[in-house]
């Protein structure tokens, strides 16, 4: 987390959280979701603004976290801002530097080692790594497939609707009594 986050934390200790207004697709992509939006119908169907502000980007990923609900979110300031997943937490991107072994990294730019790996009824490709659960992206399935055809990593299957509860995350966090500060 920032310096100058942890600073506005403590000299803004109460500022409400922020609920509904964030969302990371299955393509790491965050969207910023306002009343109109939200109106119109629910994420991942209605997406709302594409953020494509690099610095913005980078401070979003630096402040990334979870909090003990499983409820992931950008600590921005002294305020949360809850995010909804359509997917996973974490998106992974899969890439073949080395011939031996793939590299992955999140979309947050952390590079991961995986843990394990698990497929689901529509056959998207979830991997496990310390930092969490997160969906292979897209584009990256045929350098995926090329590690699971090399037997670097065995995805069991598991249904999309278990992968929450099984690995401790919320899809749509919900304010709730002790959540509001």
């Amino acid at each position: 987390m920032d310096e100058i986050v942890k600073a506005a934390l403590k000299k803004w200790p109460t500022v409400p959280h922020c609920y509904d207004w964030l969302a990371l697709d299955a393509r790491g992509q965050w969207f910023m979701r306002d009343e109109r939006i939200r109106r119109a119908g629910a994420f991942p169907q209605v997406k709302g603004s594409l953020i494509r502000h690099e610095l913005l980007l980078q401070f979003i990923h630096r402040n990334y976290e979870c909090d003990a609900r499983g409820c992931w979110y950008f600590q921005n300031g002294p305020q949360r801002v809850y995010v909804e997943l359509e997917a996973a937490p974490l998106v992974w991107r899969v890439q073949w530097i080395d011939p031996d072994t793939p590299r992955v990294q999140a979309h947050t730019g952390e590079v991961a080692a995986v843990r394990a790996a698990w497929v689901d009824q529509h056959g998207r490709l979830f991997l496990q790594a310390e930092r969490g659960l997160g969906i292979v992206h897209s584009q990256d399935m045929l350098d995926a497939a090329r590690a699971i055809e090399q037997g670097l990593w065995s995805p069991q299957p598991l249904p999309f609707e278990a992968m929450p509860e099984r690995f401790g995350y919320v899809l749509r966090p919900e304010r709730t009594a002790g959540s509001a500060r």
